[in-house]
């Protein structure tokens, strides 16, 4: 079915449409109350179909691309916005914006329903009365309730009370050690007061812990001065300073966005109680241009996904945009109470928008580029990228004749290693080509938690690479893919004197570089590092799984036997929660007997 007979059978209905190029690459995905009305508006179809000369550049150079469309129908645009979301996290189309914002940012909590209160972490909301939140903090809460603890005497492990015993914690005079002490709740109280004033005053805690700091370096504690000078910078990050005097019960979530002729930047500032509390940014590279309304509807969906914050505050934005109203009716739903999204045109939260586009801009300009930028455009232009490679995953696996299979994946984002978003897989498959099946399969699946990135890296060469491309096209995927390898001499992996004669391998070509090439050295950097981060999982499995073994040993399992179980069960993860009945498909029954009851 052409183009033009897919658009002139559409239906009124509300539902998602989606564009693809020649080689039936997803282009853009939309979302529409009328489908039949929103796609024709894309279009002039005299004298013949052609896109629309009051569309944007950007729509105009993708609707030149398209050749044909896809759409689904469902009950509401509401469910409409949900499914083009989730779509757009999954598919990472070339004309969506894509934010990679998957973090839930967390809260610190107080139950006061305890006996002697503690405070503790949460990213999911807890539903009880006697609980209060405060966040959420983009960076620095476990080094902010690390500190408060140390300052506080309070019950420091949940544990504690148990034991009925006073502890070191007391000793050193961080618990008043009512586990064993009769303290009043009146005494308990007033550290627990104490704990919440530091929490919302942070100029307070900072002053404690710098005075703390400049006691440890006197006294020549240089490692314990170190660390809370490390504490300090972590809780400081994400602080922008306001001269905006707001009344004490004033809480806003604060959205505005900032761009340049490359990039644009998403700025978030949370405002408790009439204090700005954290902050939060992202890049995002705009290889295709952007559609300014795209931005603003992607951020809040991203942010709030389907899950009601534990603090719900009015939003500010610094402009409005289009489907305004849609995400309202959807954050209404997700907070569980009618959601206000505002554009402040006068007074404190005008000022507060104004202070929030200031830090945006600042941004830009002091992080201008990334320091390898002209290197990213290097292996873009070589490799016929269709973006930039801003961020990167790089795979690799590791076994030592199929036992302790493991693969790695490691992320490189913005000119430096982001160890957070690495991922450690444990696989069943046996050879090399199973193995990277496993482990980008698994990297698929969880796309719609955690959004493609611009380019994978492979440690392979040309057939991985094909494997690569076969696995993201069954499932739809938008995303460049790279191979490298050890050039093969005499059906080996050749290196002549410390020098690696690697290829780079793309979809369409194969590249020999000089050892000195930097497209060639970073490459070489991204795949030693997973190497690295792979040999490494590899050698603490096999720790693991040496120890087990050596535990069945002694029971009277022989090694043939472990090797049967595992190439049969998988691992002794596994292994453990297998009934006697299945233990003994594979053994006699006396083993089985012996495996379960050492595991029970």
């Amino acid at each position: 079915m052409t183009l033009l007979e897919t658009i002139q059978q559409l239906p009124n209905s509300a539902g998602i449409y989606q564009y693809f190029d020649k080689h039936g690459h997803l282009l853009y995905v939309g979302k529409a109350k009328n489908l039949k009305n929103r796609v024709k508006s894309y279009f002039h179809f005299t004298p013949q179909l052609k896109p629309n000369s009051q569309l944007s550049l950007r729509i105009t150079k993708m609707l030149e691309q398209t050749v044909s469309m896809n759409y689904i129908v469902v009950n509401s645009e509401h469910d409409a916005l949900i499914l083009e979301n989730s779509l757009i996290k999954q598919l990472n189309p070339k004309y969506n914006i894509l934010l990679r914002d998957d973090k839930t940012y967390p809260y610190i909590y107080i139950d006061h329903s305890m006996p002697y209160p503690r405070l503790e972490i949460t990213r999911k909301i807890i539903k009880d009365k006697d609980i209060t939140y405060f966040g959420p903090y983009s960076v620095g809460a476990r080094d902010i309730l690390n500190s408060v603890y140390e300052i506080c005497q309070l019950v420091q492990k949940k544990g504690s009370l148990k034991s009925k015993k006073l502890c070191l914690y007391h000793q050193i005079g961080q618990c008043l050690g009512p586990c064993e002490i009769p303290i009043t709740k009146e005494r308990y109280q007033k550290e627990i007061d104490l704990a919440v004033s530091l929490i919302k005053n942070k100029k307070r805690l900072i002053k404690l812990l710098q005075e703390k700091m400049l006691l440890y370096a006197e006294d020549l504690r240089f490692e314990e001065a170190k660390e809370i000078r490390d504490r300090l910078e972590s809780i400081g990050k994400s602080e922008i300073k306001s001269e905006i005097d707001f009344a004490s019960t004033e809480n806003y979530d604060i959205f505005t966005v900032a761009q340049d002729e490359k990039r644009l930047v998403v700025l978030k500032i949370f405002m408790r109680e009439g204090k700005i509390i954290s902050s939060n940014h992202n890049f995002i590279q705009l290889n295709e241009g952007y559609d300014r309304d795209e931005v603003y509807k992607r951020t809040l969906m991203e942010y709030y996904a389907e899950t009601r914050p534990p603090i719900v505050a009015p939003i500010l934005l610094d402009e409005e945009f289009r489907e305004i109203e849609i995400l309202q009716e959807h954050l209404s739903k997700v907070f569980g109470k009618k959601a206000q999204i505002l554009v402040p045109k006068m007074g404190k939260k005008k000022q507060l928008i104004e202070l929030a586009l200031l830090n945006a801009h600042e941004l830009l300009s002091r992080d201008k580029q990334t320091k390898n930028i002209k290197i990213l455009q290097e292996i873009q232009e070589l490799c016929h990228l269709e973006r930039i490679p801003m961020r990167v995953e790089c795979f690799d696996n590791s076994h030592i004749s199929g036992m302790a299979t493991v693969g790695a994946m490691i992320c490189y984002d913005n000119d430096k290693f982001d160890k957070k978003s690495y991922r450690l897989y444990h696989l069943q498959a046996k050879d090399e080509y199973a193995q990277m099946r496993e482990t980008l399969s698994r990297r698929v699946e969880s796309f719609a938690k955690n959004p493609p990135p611009d380019l994978w890296v492979l440690d392979g060469g040309a057939t991985l690479l094909k494997l690569a491309l076969e696995i993201l096209e069954s499932q739809g995927v938008f995303l460049d893919v790279i191979a490298i390898s050890k050039e093969k001499v005499d059906a080996k992996a050749h290196r002549a004197k410390g020098k690696a004669n690697d290829i780079i391998y793309t979809k369409d070509a194969v590249f020999r570089l000089q050892s000195s090439d930097k497209r060639l050295q970073w490459t070489q950097n991204l795949r030693d590092e997973a190497h690295r981060c792979a040999i490494g999982f590899h050698k603490k499995t096999k720790l693991k799984l040496d120890q087990e073994s050596k535990l069945l040993s002694i029971k009277g399992i022989s090694e043939a036997k472990i090797k049967k179980l595992l190439n049969h069960f998988g691992t002794f993860k596994a292994l453990k929660s297998l009934s006697l009945e299945e233990i003994s498909e594979v053994l006699n029954k006396k083993d089985a007997n012996i495996i379960k009851m050492l595991y029970n």
